[in-house]
C-alpha cells in the first residue's frame, strides 16, 4: 500500500510557546505522539517563523533496533571472553596496565571503563585516525596506514593516496587552502611578526590585529563588542564559569558540546537538562524554576542561563531560536547561544542562525562561536554588549592564563571574514555561502532520494547518515576510502548506542561533479552494505519548490 503526503509551509498554523497546537517536528527518539510518524517534519509556530523550518528525524526501524542491539551484545560476550584469554596470557594484551608490584596501588586505569575501547573501538579503529598530508580543502592527500595486530598499532606503507574526496572537514566556506588571498595574507604576517605571541593579552600579548579583529568581529555579529580567544574549546569552558556560579540555573540541552557541558560543570550552577531542541520541556523547566526557586531554600534563582548551540554537529537540527528567545523573553532568562557550526554556514550573509531567522542579535545575550569551522582557522569569540565584554576581559580565565592568538591565525580570520563581509572589493564571499546553499539542498535531497535515512535540517550543511550496526560503521569508512572518499563515522558513546553514522560535512569548494561522485559511491556502498533503510522514498523532482517535498512511503 502507497501513501503519499506533502510538507507545506508553515505559516498557516500557531504554536506558541504556551502551546495550544502542539509542535510536529521531533528529535530522536521522542516528540509529539498524537502526529504519525513522518520522515519530515514542519515547524508550526507561524507567528514566530518567517520561513520554512523543516527537519527530518525518521524513526529507527525495529528490526534494525534490535539487530543492533543483538549486535552489541555480541561483541560484549567476545569482549569478556578475551578478557578472560588476556588474564590467563592466552592471548598478548596490549592494554596500560598496573605493573605487578604497584598491585596494592589505587588503579590509575579503571579496567571496565575501557572495555568498549578494548572490544569494539579497537575492532573499528583504523575508520579513524588517518593521517593526512595536504591542505584539507575539497580533496586531500592521505597517507596509507596498515596494522599486523588488528589495529592495535598501526605502519605507514609509504604510500600516499591521491585526490580523496574530503567529505568530512568543517571546511564550510572554503577558505582551507594553500592559494589566494588568506594564505598569502597569513604568509606574509608570519614573516614580519613570527608565528607565537609568548604571552597573554593582559600582559605583552595585545596587538594592534587583535583588536582589529574584535572590531570587525562585532561588525560582523552586529553587537555592541567581541573578545577573541586562543581556543574554541576552552572559550564555553572557560567563560561559562565566569558569568554564572553558585546559586545560578543552567538549562543545558541533552544533545550540547562537550565544551558546554564542561563550562557548566565547572562553574558549581545547578544544571538541569532539557530533550534537544523540545520546547514544551524547556518551557516546563523554565516554570518550574520560577514557581519553586533553590532547592530547600525556594529562593529566586540569581541568573537562569539557557545554553544551546546554533547547528548541532552530531544531528544536522538547528535551533529554535524565535521559539527560545521568545521563552527567554517571557520568563526573563538568559541565553548563550555557540554558533560553532552555524556562524558562515547559515544566512543570507552568513552572519549564522540569528541572520537565518531574521531576528535581533541583542536579543541573544551572549553570542559564542568559533573561527575553526567556516573561516578555515582556530580560536573562537563572545560577543555582546559591552558592558558584558569588558566583565570578560577581567573574569574569564581563558583570557587572563590562556596565550594570546597566534598572529598568522587572526591574519588568516581577518581576511576570510572581510572576504565574506564584502570589504575585499569583491563577492567571492557571497558566492561561496551561496553555493554552500545550494550544495547542502542537492545534497540531502539525493541521499534521501536514494532511500538512505537521513537527520537534522535541509538548511544544515552537517548531514548525518544512519548507519547503526558498529560492524557496518568500520566497513562503511573502508569502502568509501577504497572509493577515493573520506568521510567520518560516528558511533556510541559519541551518540546513543543504536544510532552510529556517516557525518558527511558539505563545503562551497565542493563541485557538483564531486558531489556526483560522492554521491554515486555512497549509493554503490549503500548497496553493498545494505544501508538504504528508508521506507519513505523521495520522490524525485527538478522542478519541486524549496519549502515542498513529496514524499511515497512504503507501508510493509
Amino acid at each position: 500500500m502507497v501513501s503519499t503526503t506533502s510538507v507545506e509551509r508553515p505559516e498557516a498554523t500557531s504554536c506558541a510557546p504556551s502551546g495550544a497546537t502542539p509542535i510536529t517536528s521531533t528529535a530522536p527518539g521522542g516528540g509529539d505522539k498524537s502526529c504519525p510518524p513522518p520522515v519530515c517534519h514542519a515547524a508550526c509556530n507561524g507567528e514566530l517563523y518567517s520561513r520554512p523550518f523543516i527537519e527530518s528525524f525518521e524513526e529507527t526501524p525495529m528490526l534494525l533496533a534490535v539487530l543492533t542491539y543483538m549486535s552489541y551484545g555480541i561483541l560484549t560476550i567476545f569482549g569478556y571472553l578475551r578478557d578472560f584469554m588476556r588474564e590467563w596470557k592466552i592471548e598478548k594484551c596490549h592494554t596500560a596496565r598496573e605493573r605487578e608490584e604497584q598491585k596494592d596501588f589505587v588503579p590509575l586505569y579503571q579496567d571496565f571503563e575501557n572495555f568498549y575501547t578494548r572490544n569494539i573501538y579497537m575492532r573499528i579503529r583504523d575508520s579513524w585516525n588517518r593521517p593526512i598530508c595536504s591542505v584539507p580543502g575539497a580533496t586531500f592527500d592521505l597517507v596509507e596506514c596498515s596494522s599486523n595486530d588488528y589495529n592495535w598499532t598501526f605502519e605507514y606503507t609509504g604510500r600516499v593516496v591521491k585526490d580523496v574526496i574530503n567529505l568530512g572537514s568543517y571546511n564550510y566556506l572554503g577558505f582551507a587552502e594553500n592559494t589566494g588571498a588568506c594564505a598569502t595574507a597569513a604568509g606574509e604576517v608570519t614573516v614580519k611578526f613570527g608565528v607565537g605571541v609568548a604571552s597573554t593579552r593582559q600582559e605583552m600579548g595585545n596587538l594592534d590585529r587583535h583588536e582589529e579583529l574584535e572590531k570587525l568581529a562585532a561588525s560582523f555579529l552586529g553587537v555592541e563588542s567581541a573578545m577573541v580567544f586562543g581556543m574554541g574549546f576552552a572559550t564555553n569552558s572557560m567563560n561559562i564559569p565566569a558569568l554564572v556560579g553558585k546559586g545560578c540555573l543552567i538549562l543545558s540541552d541533552e544533545l550540547n558540546h562537550a565544551s558546554l557541558v564542561l563550562g557548566a560543570r565547572l562553574s558549581s550552577s545547578t544544571i538541569r537538562v532539557f530533550k534537544h531542541n523540545n520546547m514544551q520541556s524547556l518551557e516546563k523547566l523554565l516554570r518550574d524554576a520560577i514557581v519553586h526557586g533553590q532547592p530547600r531554600t525556594h529562593r529566586p534563582w540569581k541568573k537562569i542561563l539557557i545554553l544551546m548551540e546554533g547547528i548541532y554537529s552530531m544531528e544536522g537540527s538547528i535551533i529554535r531560536l524565535p521559539e527560545v528567545i521568545a521563552l527567554k523573553k517571557k520568563y526573563k532568562a538568559y541565553l548563550y547561544l555557540d554558533e560553532a557550526h552555524s556562524i558562515g554556514a547559515l544566512g543570507l550573509n552568513g552572519r549564522g542562525v540569528v541572520e537565518y531567522f531574521g531576528l535581533d542579535p541583542k536579543d541573544v545575550d551572549v553570542m559564542m562561536g568559533t573561527f575553526t569551522k567556516s573561516f578555515s582557522a582556530a580560536g573562537g569569540y563572545v560577543g555582546g554588549r559591552k558592558d558584558l565584554i569588558d566583565y570578560l576581559r577581567t573574569h574569564s580565565h581563558s583570557a587572563i592564563y590562556a596565550t594570546t592568538m597566534s598572529l598568522p591565525v587572526v591574519e588568516q580570520i581577518l581576511t576570510s571574514m572581510k572576504c565574506i563581509m564584502g570589504k575585499d572589493g569583491t563577492t567571492i564571499g557571497l558566492s561561496r555561502i551561496q553555493r554552500l546553499a545550494e550544495n547542502t539542498v542537492y545534497f540531502r535531497r539525493r541521499l534521501q532520494e536514494m532511500g538512505f535515512i537521513i537527520y537534522g535540517n535541509n538548511d544544515s550543511p552537517v548531514v548525518p547518515m544512519m548507519l547503526y550496526m558498529p560492524a557496518k560503521l568500520g566497513a562503511f569508512g573502508r569502502e568509501m576510502l577504497k572509493r577515493n572518499i573520506g568521510v567520518v563515522g560516528v558511533g556510541f558513546p559519541a551518540t546513543p548506542i543504536i544510532e552510529s553514522r556517516a557525518r558527511f560535512c558539505i563545503s562551497a569548494a565542493h563541485t557538483k561533479e564531486m558531489l556526483d561522485r560522492a554521491l554515486d559511491v555512497i549509493s554503490e556502498v549503500g548497496d553493498l552494505l545494505h544501508l538504504k533503510y528508508s521506507r519513505h522514498k523521495v520522490l524525485p523532482s527538478l522542478d519541486r519548490p524549496f519549502d515542498e517535498t513529496t514524499y511515497e512511503e512504503n507501508e510493509e
